[in-house]
């Protein structure tokens, strides 16, 4: 079996593999970039406002997830924002602490899996739970080849909450806004017996029973 570790960039060898996903995936393949270099600080050791975590199988470079902390709910009007019915980004705001998941991609030789993407996110929430942040949000594009639309909305449990027209990648498609309230999905997913569930928890029960307030069983 193969075997998938994660790993959070900071050192410059790191970096390095990570620009090599890049490249491989936003430039060569989906042509949303224009430069590789400038997509991620050459400073990651010191950098308080964004975590990089890239996914290894059997030691390849296959997966990359950056995590933004506090970023604005609020998109720049060129972006040509619409929210569904009832959602109020001033009200997002008193909910919970947001991290925003970006330049989540998958090497192709690789998403024959969800291993790749589900160590990556599992890395992913213990990071922001051990930081007390309690939301995600996030874009992907409505109707790309290989958009991780169903996958974020039936298999994670994000859910839409509006989208924009345009923004910082190269992209004709519609970006889709997701949400995720963390703690609400473990309460909902507790006592799954799904594999998928069971691989994204993987080692934070105590630390999630504990911000549930319910003791560990």
């Amino acid at each position: 079996m193969s075997r998938v570790i994660v790993s959070k960039v900071i050192g410059a060898e790191e970096r390095q593999e990570a620009l090599g996903i890049v490249e491989q995936v936003f430039l060569r393949e989906k042509q949303w970039i224009g430069a590789v270099q400038e997509q991620i600080p050459d400073d990651l050791a010191d950098n308080r406002r964004c975590s990089w975590f890239m996914a290894r199988v059997n030691g390849e470079p296959a997966g990359l997830l950056r995590l933004y902390y506090d970023p604005p709910l609020e998109l720049p009007e060129e972006y040509d924002v619409t929210f569904m019915p009832g959602i109020d980004p001033e009200q997002m705001k008193t909910e919970g602490r947001y991290v925003e998941i970006g330049r989540f991609m998958i090497r192709k030789e690789f998403r024959s899996s969800p291993r790749v993407a589900l160590r990556l996110m599992r890395s992913a929430v213990h990071e922001v739970l051990e930081r007390d942040y309690t939301h995600f949000i996030t874009d992907v594009f409505e109707g790309e080849v290989n958009s991780p639309l169903k996958f974020h909305t039936r298999v994670l449990g994000f859910r839409v909450v509006g989208s924009h027209l345009f923004g910082e990648l190269q992209c004709s498609s519609t970006r889709i806004i997701l949400t995720l309230d963390i703690l609400d999905l473990y309460r909902r997913v507790r006592n799954s017996r799904s594999r998928i569930y069971r691989e994204l928890t993987d080692g934070m029960g105590a630390i999630l029973e504990r911000k549930l307030s319910v003791p560990t069983s």
